[in-house]
């Protein structure tokens, strides 16, 4: 199976970017956790990160024909981006949404995601295990 983890914007600075919030460890770091976990061993993962929304868009259409599905923390852009909202749509690649910190718990806007309807599932709160959580979801449904 043939998976797609994408990071959106700021996930660049994981490990220096309030790491009270989103944790100690670098986006590399996390990266590599996720690769090696248990859950992974049979996967085909290729990972990506941009602060460019342009950037994740185009990175979806590129993979529509070749991933079965995608685990999307599209950061910041969860709240606002209607075009990522269409573009996961558009692709009709599953997608997960996950986020490292319990959005819900957090400011006002962090509350409402426009990609969430359009995902198959949400995990959040749970720090790097999210991811993990996301890709057992999607092992248990197929």
């Amino acid at each position: 199976m043939k998976l797609i983890i994408i990071n959106g914007p700021n996930l660049n600075l994981l490990g220096e970017r309030e790491p009270e919030i989103y944790g100690s460890e670098t986006l590399e770091q996390v990266n590599k956790w996720i690769e090696n976990h248990e859950l992974c061993k049979n996967l085909e993962l290729e990972f990506f990160q941009s602060n460019s929304e342009g950037e994740l868009i185009d990175f979806l259409h590129s993979k529509r024909k070749s991933v079965d599905y995608c685990i999307l923390n599209a950061g910041a852009l969860t709240h606002y981006s209607y075009a990522l909202r269409d573009a996961i749509i558009g692709t009709q690649i599953p997608t997960v949404e996950v986020h490292l910190s319990n959005i819900y718990k957090r400011e006002n806007f962090r509350k409402t995601s426009v990609i969430k309807n359009v995902c198959i599932a949400q995990f959040y709160g749970e720090g790097k295990q999210s991811y993990i959580n996301g890709i057992k979801y999607i092992l248990e449904k197929k």
